[in-house]
């Protein structure tokens, strides 16, 4: 059993983990492609997103807005269609009505009355401001891609969310769903890592692209951490 005490500060990933980003963006993908006679199953499609965010996250900084509508972009490259230009921006323009996991604010609130609460989210700020609206939650601190110029699994935005907080890594705890961008890099830091596996007992590993790492602790959803936080 983990031993809570050990930790002053929670850092959480954002989509995936708090936010239901494969929902939302399943909703944005299948109109876009239902619209050109495109037929793919879940599975494909975010199979595919995975690959296509990855690649653009790749070399000089561009905004996620941006990598947003490359993926539109690439999705037209790859099944032969030419998007219009609302559907290359149809995909951001969802984020501001991605949804919370059912458990996730009641969590937090649990979470909130025993740790500071941190964000370290590969996002624009404009567009984690309406993620932050559903959240409800306030942030002790809130580090996103855009403030950092970099994508995880880039370890330049755990090293500035470390920076900024001023504490011992030993005193952080990251909490995050995707083994590829979160759980290998803050292992590889020497943080303590809580998986929140989203997709147990789904298919493949979803928006993001699979890896194998060793996380401290594996729970099914957040529900869970916060009931073993508080006993």
């Amino acid at each position: 059993m983990m031993n809570f005490d050990c930790f002053e500060i929670l850092t959480f990933d954002c989509y995936g983990t708090l936010i239901d980003w494969e929902s939302g963006m399943l909703l944005a993908l299948q109109s876009i492609l239902s619209a050109h006679q495109i037929q793919l199953d879940e599975t494909s499609i975010l199979e595919h997103f995975a690959k296509f965010e990855s690649e653009l996250e790749q070399g000089a900084y561009s905004k996620y807005r941006t990598i947003l509508n490359g993926v539109v972009q690439r999705f037209g490259k790859e099944f032969k269609f030419n998007p219009s230009c609302a559907e290359l921006n149809a995909l951001a323009d969802s984020v501001k009505n991605w949804q919370p996991f059912s458990d996730t604010v009641e969590a937090l609130k649990v979470l909130k009355q025993r740790f500071k609460l941190v964000i370290i989210s590969n996002i624009d700020d404009d567009l984690f401001a309406f993620s932050a609206e559903r959240l409800v939650i306030p942030f002790d601190l809130i580090v996103t891609a855009e403030q950092v110029k970099s994508y995880k699994p880039s370890l330049n935005n755990f090293n500035v969310a470390i920076q900024k907080l001023g504490v011992s890594p030993n005193k952080i705890l990251h909490v995050a769903g995707s083994i590829y961008h979160d759980i290998i890099p803050a292992t590889s830091m020497g943080l303590s890592t809580v998986w929140v596996n989203r997709r147990l007992g789904k298919h493949g590993s979803g928006a993001a692209l699979p890896a194998q790492g060793q996380p401290t602790l594996e729970v099914p959803d957040l529900k869970t951490l916060a009931s073993m936080v508080s006993g």
